[in-house]
């Protein structure tokens, strides 16, 4: 009973979360309780340890000889918090950075560049930049930065929202053929599926196609130009020489960059590479700015640019991972993951199913329990299936494709969508009919390219 009721909240919470606009509610706040109660279902109703976390139980007994299963539950629910802390810390980091280098007019140094206002035109440029800066640094944090871009580019809100939508299909495409630009796809390299070349060899193509469709599609049906924001400098913008813009958005590149390259080295989570790259940015504008007066330097300082910071994206971001995590240990995903293989039992078919469910709940936990579920073969098996499980075997390349392509289809179904979501007040719905098909299609034409290439 507790295991529908644990759905059927979560359900519930999707769509409080989905007619936001329709029942005047904030997402953010929907998502809270959504999280907070999923977890508080899951204590207090599940009295037996599930049978996939019993082996954790009993390790858990051994370090903690009172052996409560509400104190097993707390430990579960800290552990879960470290990951979504990091992500959240990440997501903290990469906005400050991006909104730091906004209030220096940083991003004039591509906005200038961008003569054109053909919105054909416009959403190839912004495309393609999406999704090769996604490979790069990961499709969260371009997200946030080609969202910052946009707004120097597009006044109409519901053009903007467009090509917006765009950027998240971008994102997670560009994301999916780079072992460091989905967090999937990283999982994957780091467990020891996938190595880097075939990750790069064998996706780019796929990923590609995922983009290409859905913009050869748009190209038939945009229309007219897009109108520009008025021009008017402000939050510092007089303040800032042509040095001083160019600087701060070299510096805040290279340290979006920095990132995967602190993670490589150091082997450490990639927030605290993002934290150092904030720290330093921090240091770098006090000390350009330190012979200013107070009232030249006190917008072009990080202390104003977190009053600027969209808390309630970082709030909702946090309900809905509760959620997820909630049901991961409830043990639905790991039963859908289950159902899928007995009754597919296709490693294409089975991989498309999963980047469509990556739309529906957070595509971490999917691959998690795949990696789970299915070991890495040997090189010496024979057997067809097994094959297809060796490291850089094709299960794991189409799934490191199909999870981190697959979300695109809704607005949460991935952390790119849910930062664009969060940053333009997006709504669940108006992209459900806007982008989710023109993503589906692309999903599709991707998968079926990889197929042609390898089956």
């Amino acid at each position: 009973m507790i295991f529908y009721i644990l759905i059927a909240v979560f359900v519930l919470g999707y769509l409080a979360i989905a007619l936001e606009h329709k029942i005047k509610i904030d997402k953010a706040a929907t998502a809270l309780v959504t999280g907070t109660v999923c977890w508080a279902i899951f204590v207090l109703g599940y009295d037996i340890v599930p049978d996939h976390l019993v082996e954790a139980f009993d390790t858990f007994k051994h370090h903690d000889h009172s052996g409560l299963l509400s104190v097993f539950y707390e430990h579960r629910l800290l552990h879960h918090m470290q990951e979504i802390s990091s992500i959240l810390f990440f997501l903290l980091g990469a906005m400050t950075i991006v909104e730091l280098v906004d209030a220096h007019e940083g991003f004039r140094v591509i906005t200038d560049r961008i003569k054109t206002t053909n919105k054909v035109k416009l959403m190839w440029i912004i495309c393609i930049l999406t999704f090769f800066f996604s490979a790069a640094l990961d499709n969260l944090t371009t997200s946030i930065v080609m969202i910052s871009l946009l707004r120097k580019l597009i006044d109409d809100k519901e053009t903007r929202w467009f090509f917006a939508g765009m950027v998240v299909v971008a994102a997670n495409a560009g994301g999916a053929w780079s072992p460091i630009g989905d967090v999937t796809t990283t999982m994957l390299w780091i467990g020891g599926q996938l190595t880097t070349p075939t990750i790069v060899v064998n996706l780019i193509l796929p990923s590609m196609v995922a983009v290409l469709v859905p913009l050869l599609i748009i190209t038939f049906r945009l229309k007219g130009n897009v109108s520009r924001p008025n021009v008017s400098i402000s939050d510092g913008g007089e303040a800032t020489t042509t040095f001083e813009r160019n600087f701060i958005f070299a510096a805040g590149v290279l340290g979006l960059l920095f990132v995967p390259v602190f993670k490589t080295v150091t082997h450490l989570p990639p927030f605290m590479g993002m934290m150092m790259s904030l720290g330093i940015m921090w240091i770098i504008t006090e000390v350009l700015h330190r012979s200013k007066n107070h009232e030249e330097k006190s917008n072009l300082s990080v202390i104003s640019v977190l009053r600027k910071i969209d808390s309630a994206s970082v709030l909702f971001f946090l309900g809905i991972l509760l959620a997820v995590a909630a049901l991961q240990e409830a043990g639905h995903l790991i039963l859908t993951a289950d159902f899928l293989r007995t009754q597919l039992n296709d490693i294409y078919l089975i991989n498309i199913a999963i980047g469509f469910l990556s739309a529906i709940v957070d595509n971490v936990p999917l691959v998690a329990a795949s990696m789970g579920m299915y070991d890495i073969q040997p090189d010496n098996v024979t057997d067809a299936w097994d094959i297809a499980f060796k490291q850089d075997g094709k299960f794991w390349q189409f799934l490191a494709y199909c999870a981190g392509t697959g979300g695109s289809a809704l607005i949460i179904g991935s952390a790119a969508g849910v930062a664009v979501m969060g940053l333009e007040k997006m709504d669940f719905v108006w992209y459900l009919k806007k982008i989710s098909l023109l993503a589906i299609a692309g999903y599709l034409a991707g998968a079926g390219v990889y197929v042609l290439m390898f089956a």
